[in-house]
């Protein structure tokens, strides 16, 4: 379904709380969780200093680029955290009760850089532990689909700047997830996921249940 009928909506910058309530797992979302000062700030540094690389991948039998730039910091083969990062990082662990050892960072260059349906299955890349995705940018739509239950409708949700999307730890297991290519004119978008190296949860959690609160 879509959630929103207009990614307008929300560009004036309104705060606002979201949980999806969805079968199987949870996702939550904080609408423009940092002020558009703030966001661009980030937006700016992040742009301009992050180690942006492609890579490339096999599919089938062929090598392909992605279509889009990363940059990994933290875990055993990340680049250090700077300390916008670390600023960023605090910030998310403060409002998800969750502490986070790695990110990625993904650039959306424009509306041809996108990412196919996919479930982050690998116990470092998400499953089984929270996965906080936070945006600086132009508005691109993030498609949720169930992988088992065809009849429960999908969900198009509009990650504008300085947005937070927290997935459940089970987010893997049930749903996949898309940023489909659009013909519209967009600018660039970064996408920050925070991740933990290991499956233990425990460890990670700082107090039981996230909160609604925007107070970061």
């Amino acid at each position: 379904m879509n959630l929103f009928s207009a990614t307008e909506l929300f560009d004036g910058g309104i705060k606002r709380y979201t949980d999806f309530q969805l079968p199987d797992t949870e996702l939550r979302l904080w609408q423009h969780l940092f002020d558009k000062p703030k966001s661009d700030a980030y937006y700016n540094i992040l742009l301009s200093e992050s180690p942006w690389q492609q890579r490339i991948r096999k599919m089938y039998d062929k090598v392909i680029p992605d279509p889009r730039l990363t940059a990994y910091y933290g875990g055993e083969n990340g680049h250090q955290w700077t300390p916008v990062l670390l600023e960023i990082k605090a910030s998310v662990e403060k409002i998800t009760g969750i502490r986070f050892d790695r990110v990625l960072l993904n650039l959306y260059r424009n509306g041809k850089d996108s990412v196919a349906w996919h479930s982050d299955n690998l116990p470092a890349d998400g499953k089984h532990h929270h996965i906080a995705s936070l945006t600086f940018g132009d508005t691109r739509i993030f498609k949720v689909r169930h992988k088992f239950n065809k009849d429960l409708s999908g969900l198009d949700i509009p990650l504008t700047h300085g947005s937070l999307l927290l997935m459940g730890d089970t987010m893997q297991d049930y749903y996949e997830h898309h940023i489909p290519k659009t013909a519209r004119t967009v600018g660039p978008r970064i996408n920050l996921t925070f991740r933990i190296s290991e499956s233990s949860k425990p460890v990670y959690f700082d107090k039981a249940k996230t909160s609604s609160s925007f107070n970061i």
